[in-house]
């Protein structure tokens, strides 16, 4: 896979530097730099000190002496800690039907596009569903977004209508005309949390009355960090999450905080969007992104 954007292989670059400095012998000012560098990549202290504890009883067991050998085990073990996370994507019902939630602002709508898209790409016919009907303005977004996708939408008949009926229509196409997933866009707004989650409820319930509901996805922005998840934590609490998906993950994100994000919330990232192009939306693999994080 060609190197993307959201590498942060630059961070690290006072730590391993070229290939002179990957020979040095590993050092007290080594273990600060890569501290210093973990930090700087929002991995956060508390997973910072747990990487380096390990670290530091690898080196030391396998008697590890050269700083090119550290970095093969930095590597390893952010891969190790990001692959006790099951990225899968369980789309095996027909139609498969997927909730999409997340607080306003974080990229719902572009996500939506971009995974009806990605989702083309294994020959899945996809449908939208759009049951955020309080704002006209997100509506027709979300449907130039579903059209740049290759998806057909199903729209609230009028403003205000009620999001589980539009939910509910959107299955009941998709089955009557064989689509293979279904992508329901929510509101977002969290000044009433209650009022907010009552009604993703409902349209789960109005759903399962056709399909069972395969994934509940909340996109999180990367680039708020801790105060994202924050916002989140009542879609993590209330709306049966089972996955994340991770936009504006780009060279000014930093890509710690999916390690963190991950031990914080006990849940998968399933995808991950790296910027604005409809085909900037790919799957996560811990492999890969540990390759391009460290090098």
């Amino acid at each position: 896979m060609a190197e993307r954007s959201w590498s942060l292989k630059g961070v690290f670059r006072s730590v391993f530097g070229g290939a002179e400095a990957e020979a040095e012998p590993i050092t007290e000012d080594t273990w600060d730099e890569l501290e210093t560098a973990l930090i700087t990549a929002d991995f956060g202290p508390e997973i910072s000190d747990s990487i380096l504890d390990q670290l530091r009883a690898d080196v030391e067991r396998l008697r590890v002496a050269e700083v090119r050998e550290l970095r093969g085990m930095l590597r390893d073990a952010i891969e190790e800690r990001l692959a006790k996370f099951d990225p899968t994507l369980h789309l095996s019902e027909r139609p498969a039907v997927i909730l999409v939630v997340g607080v306003n602002g974080v990229g719902k709508t572009t996500t939506i596009g971009k995974f009806a898209n990605y989702l083309r790409a294994f020959d899945k016919r996809v449908i939208v569903g759009a049951a955020d009907t309080f704002r006209a303005a997100a509506v027709e977004q979300l449907a130039t977004w579903a059209e740049r996708g290759g998806a057909a939408i199903v729209r609230p008949q009028q403003q205000g209508q009620d999001p589980a009926s539009v939910a509910f229509q959107t299955v009941e196409r998709a089955k009557a005309e064989g689509y293979d997933i279904v992508l329901v866009d929510t509101a977002g707004r969290l000044q009433t949390k209650g009022g907010l989650m009552d009604e993703l409820s409902k349209v789960r319930r109005v759903i399962e009355k056709q399909a069972p509901v395969a994934e509940v996805l909340l996109v999180l922005d990367a680039t708020t960090g801790q105060n994202g998840l924050a916002q989140a934590e009542a879609f993590i609490e209330h709306a049966g999450v089972t996955g994340l998906v991770l936009t504006k993950l780009d060279g000014s994100a930093k890509g710690g905080f999916v390690l963190s994000v991950q031990q914080k919330t006990g849940l998968p990232i399933k995808l991950v969007g790296q910027g604005e192009g409809i085909g900037d939306l790919t799957g996560f693999t811990p492999h890969v992104f540990a390759q391009q994080l460290v090098g």
